[in-house]
């Protein structure tokens, strides 16, 4: 309820003296220029491709860590293991830079945030996962591009763009392609788990839009604190085994969806937020499966057959016109 609350009753503000003065170094690299800018929207940049391009790498990657921990871990403790470390992390950053934690509506947004982002897409993606075979999940997932296009609208965050609608369907169709082989049937409720992930993750990312804008390490923070919260909970009352990894591919896989995948990508992720529309940062979802057979054919040799090659074309071309790198109809683009 906060949440949906907050997509009616938050306005993005503008950068403030105060915020800025959270940030006074702005020569970093791109993740501490991620931490600390808080400028207004503007188009495509270099470091907003970069930052895209980071996130997709290291969400394309996490595919292979979460079957990792599933075969050692319960769904919904493992998902409070990555965010109780990420927490951990996160709010040590922030005791080092001296940052204070948000408030007032900006604290609403993060809890709002971290509520849908963390504590009901992670565990439904967790437990979904278990089973739903990975071919149908990436499908299941290429459909935020057109869900977040349209949720965007309907909650008047953004208005909606007919290019990078049609964007999100030919994506859409690629991934489709790309995984036809896989196609086969799962149980209603791991599929429709799944689904509600995807939901929950446009949700959260357009609360967080919708809210003042914050710090991304802050923001992430209190989410990660939040779902951490819930998993917990969630985990307790599904009476798993609460035990800690028991091997060292075990803590990797938890380790490294803590660090690279919450730490690392999400703070990047949330720093995009602030600079493009939801409905743009989306187009993630079409990518990483696809860097995640990328992976598979350069480190376990596995093979990309024609299909595969063919969805991939036709996923790149759905995401050049969503992202507005390339002209539509009569020269106009999605921006």
């Amino acid at each position: 309820m906060i949440a949906l609350v907050g997509l009616h009753g938050f306005r993005p503000l503008v950068a403030n003296s105060s915020a800025e003065s959270l940030h006074p170094d702005r020569t970093a690299g791109l993740w501490q220029d991620a931490v600390m800018d808080t400028s207004s929207t503007r188009p495509i940049e270099a470091s907003s491709v970069a930052a895209f391009v980071g996130c997709t790498l290291i969400w394309g990657s996490t595919f292979l860590f979460i079957r990792i921990g599933h075969d050692s871990l319960p769904p919904m403790w493992a998902a409070a293991l990555r965010l109780s470390i990420a927490a951990a992390i996160l709010f040590a950053i922030l005791a080092v830079r001296r940052e204070r934690l948000p408030g007032g509506a900006a604290r609403t947004a993060a809890v709002g945030f971290g509520l849908l982002q963390f504590g009901v897409n992670f565990p439904l993606l967790y437990w979904g996962e278990l089973a739903v075979p990975s071919g149908l999940t990436a499908v299941i997932f290429a459909t935020i591009p057109v869900s977040g296009a349209l949720l965007a609208a309907a909650f008047g965050v953004e208005r909606l763009s007919p290019l990078r609608l049609i964007g999100g369907l030919v994506s859409l169709a690629g991934i489709a392609v790309v995984f036809s082989s896989e196609l086969r049937g799962a149980g209603i409720l791991p599929m429709l788990a799944v689904f509600g992930a995807t939901i929950a993750a446009v949700l959260g990312s357009l609360v967080l839009k919708s809210g003042p804008r914050q710090s991304p390490i802050a923001a992430n923070a209190v989410g990660a604190l939040v779902g951490a919260v819930v998993c917990i909970a969630l985990s307790v009352s599904c009476g798993e085994s609460r035990t800690l990894p028991g091997t060292t591919t075990a803590w990797l896989s938890v380790l490294y969806l803590a660090i690279a995948g919450s730490v690392g990508a999400f703070v990047l992720w949330a720093w995009l937020v602030n600079r493009w529309e939801v409905s743009r940062v989306s187009f993630m979802a079409v990518l990483t499966p696809l860097i995640a057979l990328s992976l598979g054919a350069l480190v376990r040799h596995e093979r990309l057959g024609p299909l595969t090659l063919l969805g991939a074309a036709i996923v790149l071309a759905g995401v050049l016109l969503g992202l507005g790198l390339v002209k539509g109809p009569r020269g106009a683009t999605t921006r």
